[in-house]
């Protein structure tokens, strides 16, 4: 790859390696320049950039990432669309995220230009959530470079080991001076614990702190099919030979380990009784709190193994006591941490098709009506639900998408202009969305992958809160909008789009190259359908 500094004619096709203003305009860094950029730069007063252009042998950040990406990427993964040099992979259900420690560590040093960061082994993650990101650090890594790197990648070193709905049972063991309060606060921490997994506990049995009261309500819970036997004891356990133990092999069961390195949680108890794993619970696990027994519990309920080799194998990141906790305000710039965008698709189809003479949105196109083209390319992509506006020929439009697993909104006040379709789809989004992605109905030309990389450059929180399509430069549709501007583009008034809030937000816009026109083409009149039916 070279690092060039050219005067601005000659940097058409290169790569700005440094953002800079001109024209009102922000020109972000890894921008492919465009003759419309170089024209927008001199009559800013700019004359000479910095560039790179790829050679021979270099491949582009995106295409690298995204194929390092597939081959990282194990059960229940989702691979998010490059940007930036960037793909993150996302848990696509909620369970125990899988860590081959040393193939990554491979893999992070074949070339300085490759990285992965993942989560930490065995972490418990949620749906959505991020487990790994791939980056390329530079505009693009050498051909052999990342050959060498994907030849490490036999077999994916991240995978998801997903939670499944087991039967618990719990035995709480009393004292003479052993307060109900207590025990009701330990069961409920257990079964918050459980429910949360999607597990239940389906047996609870309170009996005296001794062998002889134990050991059949240890039987009474095998009999009874569960998967975890859970004691929660009065006093805390203190050596294999205690009343828990003692109690777990008299009932048939069998003590595989006492004691794990994570603190708080270091008397935890590993047992068995047939095919039930049975754990002899720290006193810890009476609060809500992260403990060495959320460590156990999860690989159970993801049906991994736990050994007395595993357990021991926590110590590392098991000092929990210390870690304080960061507060989580519900805003923009913490909503999204770490996990997928929550994004609606706003397909907006209420238009009254004036210059096309009829409604444009019913005109065949390859034997389907055009609205359908829009609908289908939202409902193959990445986001999280599609919802259609109508308002001219409601019906018509109705049977036309019908079969398609969208949500419609009717715009009664649609004669009154496109901002009216906007308010409307934006009050039919829910409080967990994280941005509106606007597509207009006519622009048959947008696909699902255009849609997933503009997915993928979306992060508020990195300060791209309004990812737009563009061809060389030139800005077009889709537009995906952060929820902090649904507000704004509530307000407007009149046969405007939302458009003339760009202006206002410089830095918070990222153009995505489409690399087609698609993002430009609209069908308006009748002689832009017969062009685009000739091109199609």
């Amino acid at each position: 790859m070279q690092f060039l500094t050219l005067p601005v004619a000659s940097t058409e096709g290169a790569i700005l390696v440094h953002a800079q203003r001109a024209a009102g305009r922000l020109f972000k860094k890894g921008r492919i320049l465009s003759g419309d950029d170089i024209n927008l730069l001199r009559a800013g007063g700019i004359t000479q950039l910095t560039v790179a252009r790829l050679e021979a042998e270099d491949v582009g950040e995106d295409e690298a990432a995204l194929r390092l990406a597939h081959l990282c990427a194990g059960e229940d993964i989702r691979i998010g669309a490059a940007f930036t040099g960037r793909a993150n992979l996302y848990a696509q259900a909620a369970g125990v995220v899988i860590v081959d420690a040393a193939q990554i560590d491979a893999f992070n040093n074949v070339h300085e230009a490759i990285a992965m960061a993942t989560l930490p082994p065995f972490a418990r993650v949620s749906t959505r959530q991020m487990l790994a990101t791939i980056k390329i650090i530079p505009f693009a890594v050498p051909q052999a470079a990342l050959d060498a790197a994907a030849a490490l990648l036999q077999r994916p070193p991240l995978r998801l080991a997903r939670f499944y709905a087991q039967r618990a049972a719990l035995i709480l063991t009393h004292i003479e001076a052993t307060k109900p309060s207590l025990l009701d606060k330990a069961r409920n921490a257990v079964e918050d614990r459980l429910r949360a997994q999607g597990s239940s506990l389906v047996l609870e049995r309170r009996v005296a702190h001794e062998p002889a009261a134990l050991v059949p309500a240890i039987q009474e819970a095998a009999r009874a099919g569960c998967e975890l036997i859970l004691i929660f004891g009065a006093s805390a356990i203190t050596d294999r030979r205690d009343v828990i133990p003692s109690a777990i092999a008299e009932a048939g069961g069998r003590v595989l380990h006492f004691g794990m390195p994570v603190d708080p949680g270091n008397l935890l108890l590993l047992g068995e009784m047939g095919s039930a794993a049975v754990i002899g619970l720290p006193g810890c696990a009476i609060s809500p709190k992260l403990n060495g027994f959320d460590f156990v519990l999860w690989r159970l309920l993801a049906r991994l193994p736990v050994t007395p080799r595993d357990l021991m194998g926590m110590g590392v990141g098991g000092l929990l006591s210390e870690i304080p906790l960061r507060p989580q305000p519900r805003d923009e710039t913490t909503r999204m941490e770490a996990r997928a965008p929550y994004v609606s698709a706003v397909v907006l189809a209420a238009g009254q098709s004036t210059r096309m003479g009829k409604n444009k949105l019913l005109a065949p196109l390859n034997g389907k009506p055009l609205i359908r083209y829009a609908l289908e390319a939202a409902l193959s992509s990445q986001a999280d639900e599609t919802i259609v506006v109508t308002g001219h020929d409601a019906d018509a439009i109705k049977e036309a998408i019908s079969g398609l697993d969208v949500r419609i909104v009717h715009n009664p006040d649609y004669a009154k202009g496109m901002s009216t379709s906007l308010r409307c789809g934006l009050s039919a989004i829910g409080e967990d969305c994280d941005g509106a992605l606007m597509l207009l109905g006519d622009m048959p030309g947008v696909d699902a992958e255009l849609i997933n990389r503009l997915i993928a450059a979306f992060a508020p929180q990195e300060g791209r809160a309004i990812c737009l399509a563009s061809r060389h430069g030139k800005r077009g549709n889709p537009v995906l909008w952060a929820r902090r501007f649904f507000s704004a583009m509530s307000d407007l008034e009149g046969d405007i789009g939302a458009r003339n809030l760009l202006a206002a937000y410089p830095e918070l816009i990222a153009e995505v190259e489409a690399g087609t026109d698609a993002p430009l083409t609209d069908i308006d009149t009748p002689e832009a359908l017969a062009a685009f039916r000739s091109r199609a």
